[in-house]
């Protein structure tokens, strides 16, 4: 998926904080407009992706 193509290329530290910077946003816009929004659905998918990748580098040390 496209969406990693830049996230992989990150080290563990700044994944981890991009991981945490979406979460809050997915959680405000989830609170505003509702959890069932586009957006909030979209930003759940993309922190999925990057708790993936997160995992799979977990694994592979």
């Amino acid at each position: 998926m496209a969406v990693l193509a830049d996230e992989e290329e990150l080290d563990d530290n700044d994944l981890n904080e991009l991981i945490e910077k979406l979460r809050k946003k997915m959680i405000s816009v989830g609170m505003s407009k509702g959890l069932t929004s586009q957006e909030t659905i979209n930003l759940s998918r993309k922190l999925d992706n990057l708790l993936n990748l997160q995992r799979l580098r977990s694994t592979v040390k």
